[in-house]
């Protein structure tokens, strides 16, 4: 059974993105094969690591997650045919300052002054930047930053344009109800974990890592919103909406990429934000590597690593992963600090 990491290796069709809303074509077709070359990871890693994050992320054990229940192939076939046409009750709109923050994060020779000042206009953004600028997670050392322009100063425009694409990011991704509260947290974890993973491979390979951050977060929401999505259906078949974790972990697997690609459309992303997404989620069926592809398997194996929970040996890790020895350790580094860090 395919899921978060495997699921690449299910290859699927998807529609050349246009700007404003459209659908996403989820039916399994092989997408052309660009730049492939051979993998030498066991594939059945894939599927073990997957099975140990849907037990930490659904907080539940293993056995719980092979319990089938009469409702989910209906969920499943509901939610996808909700994904087809963007009738999603819980979809998230795109953030007002979304456009112009992009349009800031995308420029390589951006002025300081017209990001300080795009992130003023927005209160709200203001306060939820500077609170993520001192959590653990970010912030470089104990002094405590008071403002947007410090903030700039400390963590210099790379280090800012991550704080910002999470800072847009945080609010669709806080708990709204006490059942999945845990869920939330883990999933944001999950997410800020695998869009570092994704940005320090990025900047191994000298690609674009503000660009990898951000996409990098992009399916944690999805999973959220499936999760929400889920619950709200269950409605139709019990009182008391209880989704089970393998109902749940059914439609995470079979959905959250269509999901993810059906916000980068809805949320009007440039043609390449757009494009990494593609890559990353056609990598396993072309057997080959990206930034967001091996930032997922990394930053899944780490956040389960910190929070001593079953992973995989660090030698089966390093045969999923297109990093050299060096590389490896430069990025393991600096995400163990990260994680070290955020506690």
């Amino acid at each position: 059974m395919a899921g978060f990491l495997s699921w690449v290796s299910r290859p699927f069709r998807s529609r050349s993105p246009a700007p404003g809303p459209a659908a996403v074509q989820v039916s399994p077709q092989p997408p052309a094969q660009q730049g492939a070359q051979p993998d030498a990871g066991n594939p059945d890693d894939y599927d073990k690591l997957d099975r140990h994050l849907y037990c930490w992320l659904l907080d539940t054990t293993p056995s719980h997650l092979e319990k089938t229940s009469p409702h989910t192939a209906a969920i499943v076939a509901t939610l996808r045919q909700n994904i087809r046409d963007g009738k999603l009750d819980e979809l998230p709109r795109q953030p007002l300052t979304l456009p112009r923050v992009l349009r800031a994060l995308s420029d390589p020779n951006g002025d300081r002054n017209e990001l300080a000042s795009i992130i003023l206009d927005d209160p709200a953004l203001t306060d939820q930047l500077l609170q993520i600028a001192n959590s653990p997670f970010f912030r470089p050392g104990e002094q405590e930053i008071e403002s947007v322009d410090q903030a700039i100063f400390v963590l210099g425009l790379n280090g800012i344009r991550n704080v910002v694409s999470a800072a847009v990011m945080r609010p669709m991704l806080s708990a709204r109800y006490s059942r999945e509260a845990v869920f939330s947290q883990r999933v944001w974890r999950w997410g800020l974990t695998c869009a570092r993973a994704a940005e320090l491979i990025a900047r191994e390979q000298h690609q674009d890592t503000s660009a990898a951050f951000m996409v990098g977060l992009l399916p944690a929401l999805a999973c959220l919103t499936l999760h929400r999505e889920v619950h709200r259906l269950m409605t139709r078949y019990t009182e008391d909406r209880k989704a089970t974790p393998a109902m749940v972990r059914a439609v995470l697997e079979t959905l959250m990429w269509p999901l993810t690609q059906q916000l980068a459309i809805e949320w009007n992303l440039p043609v390449r934000y757009r494009s990494l997404l593609e890559a990353a989620m056609v990598a396993r069926a072309t057997q080959t590597h990206t930034p967001l592809a091996d930032g997922l398997v990394l930053g899944s194996r780490e956040v389960l690593r910190h929070a001593h929970q079953r992973n995989l040996p660090e030698e089966n890790l390093v045969a999923l992963l297109a990093l050299d020895q060096p590389g490896f350790a430069r990025v393991r580094e600096a995400l163990s600090l990260t994680l070290k860090r955020g506690g």
